[in-house]
């Protein structure tokens, strides 16, 4: 099974919901991340929470 980060190549920080609340925020560390297990729910994080100069990416942590 595939686990995905979204991560922005500007910064390089990953944005991941917050596993309090389920809403998305911006971490540095990717043991932080909470990898979510769907490519298409990652994308729609980066479409409704990221501005386009972090330049998001939808990383699969399984060809790491």
């Amino acid at each position: 099974m595939s686990r995905y980060v979204v991560q922005s190549s500007f910064t390089g920080a990953f944005l991941a919901p917050d596993p309090d609340d389920g809403q998305p925020r911006w971490v540095m560390l990717l043991r932080d991340a909470c990898a979510l297990d769907d490519f298409e729910t990652a994308v729609e994080m980066i479409a409704d929470h990221v501005d386009g100069f972090h330049q998001a990416q939808v990383v699969d942590l399984s060809q790491l």
